[in-house]
């Protein structure tokens, strides 16, 4: 096992555009990162610089503390599964997992124990004979990984390898790779582009945008406390929602939407938004943070419902303030609860407590209370 050091580096390609900029992260020994972003963010092309499948211009890469910045990828002790599957169809399971030990000349016994050892860890052995047009989608991820697992590598670095499955075999994918990684204990390097993925699999999430690093940390710590609004937007369906609003100090600090309409700030961010009296922010709500019920401390006011969502477990509700109709719609996120129809108006409580608050120049979140760490 190894951890994992990107010591400012950057992939520039011809005619100067930029996959990765001084990238700077620490990956610990036998942590699950995900790195998600959107599509060319450069997420891929950091993990395979890993690798040494994309050349380093400027930078080190460390693994064990070792500089591999200039080494071969066989050199580095690295398993690398693909989006696609790429198993040889003439082959059996058996042989599939076992080539690459095969072709590096390991001796027939071990490599039958190390063939073994994974299709019992991914529940392959009974499919040990059958070719891959024989199984599932979820089988044939399975056979990449265990070819990957066979040998015993450092860190296992992970493109994407979700991404080709239905909805219901990711599900089950995801438990089955966060089992693995319990079960195995090493680095994994994990791509992906899906929130849900990142949400539920990772230790750490690292989110990319146009080659950089916009912040790094626990999927719910990241999730409650956003650096930026384009993680806020991004980490989440539906987004975090964003209302223009001004604060007003003078007597007590509040909120000011539109013309009669303003919230007072709630205690908890008194002393950290206190400093932005005066100024043009950008509120930040969580659908799921406006609820139906009253409570203490919540912001009260009418939603002229424009679209329903009815997803069963859930309901996603689009709607206006209906006192202030010039301002964006809003995402509503409540559950069984009867399902209201376009046209209609809904009294609703936003939890200002769990509000966030942006500058609307920068982007960067402006914290509120003590829990909260700027980026």
């Amino acid at each position: 096992m190894a951890g994992i050091t990107l010591d400012r580096v950057s992939r520039i390609y011809a005619g100067g555009a930029v996959g990765v900029h001084e990238i700077g992260l620490d990956i610990a020994d036998g942590e699950f990162l995900v790195l998600l972003g959107p599509s060319g963010c450069g997420k891929s092309t950091t993990l395979r610089m890993i690798a040494g499948l994309e050349e380093v211009m400027a930078g080190r890469i460390l693994i064990g503390g070792r500089d591999v910045t200039d080494l071969r990828p066989r050199d580095r002790n690295l398993a690398v599964v693909f989006q696609s599957y790429a198993l040889y169809p003439t082959m059996t399971v058996r042989a599939n997992i076992g080539f690459g030990l095969k072709m590096r000349g390991m001796p027939t016994a071990e490599i039958a124990r190390r063939v073994d050892d994974a299709a019992g860890l991914l529940g392959l052995t009974p499919y040990l004979d059958r070719k891959p047009a024989a199984l599932s989608g979820g089988q044939r991820q399975r056979v990449a990984l265990g070819r990957a697992i066979v040998r015993e590598p450092e860190a296992f670095l992970l493109d994407e390898p979700l991404s080709n499955l239905d909805a219901q075999l990711r599900a089950e994918m995801r438990t089955e790779l966060v089992r693995l990684h319990q079960s195995l204990g090493r680095t994994i390097v994990h791509v992906t582009h899906d929130q849900v993925e990142a949400m539920t699999m990772g230790d750490r999430i690292c989110i990319l945008r146009a080659g950089r690093i916009e912040q790094v940390g626990p999927p719910l710590e990241v999730y409650a406390n956003p650096a930026n609004m384009f993680v806020a937007r991004f980490l989440a369906s539906p987004p975090m929602n964003f209302l223009p609003a001004r604060l007003e100090g003078g007597g007590s600090l509040a909120l000011s939407l539109a013309p009669g309409l303003s919230w007072p700030v709630p205690a908890v961010h008194v002393s950290g938004w206190g400093g932005a009296a005066g100024r043009s922010a950008v509120l930040g709500l969580r659908p799921e943070d406006i609820h139906l019920a009253p409570a203490p401390g919540r912001a009260a006011f009418d939603l002229e419902v424009t679209a329903v969502e009815a997803l069963g477990p859930e309901t996603i509700i689009t709607g206006r303030i209906a006192s202030a109709p010039g301002l964006p719609t809003l995402k509503v996120r409540i559950g069984r609860a009867p399902v209201p129809r376009p046209g209609e108006r809904l009294a609703v409580h936003a939890d200002l407590d769990r509000a966030r608050l942006f500058d609307p120049e920068t982007e960067r979140a402006i914290p509120g209370s003590a829990r909260e760490v700027a980026a």
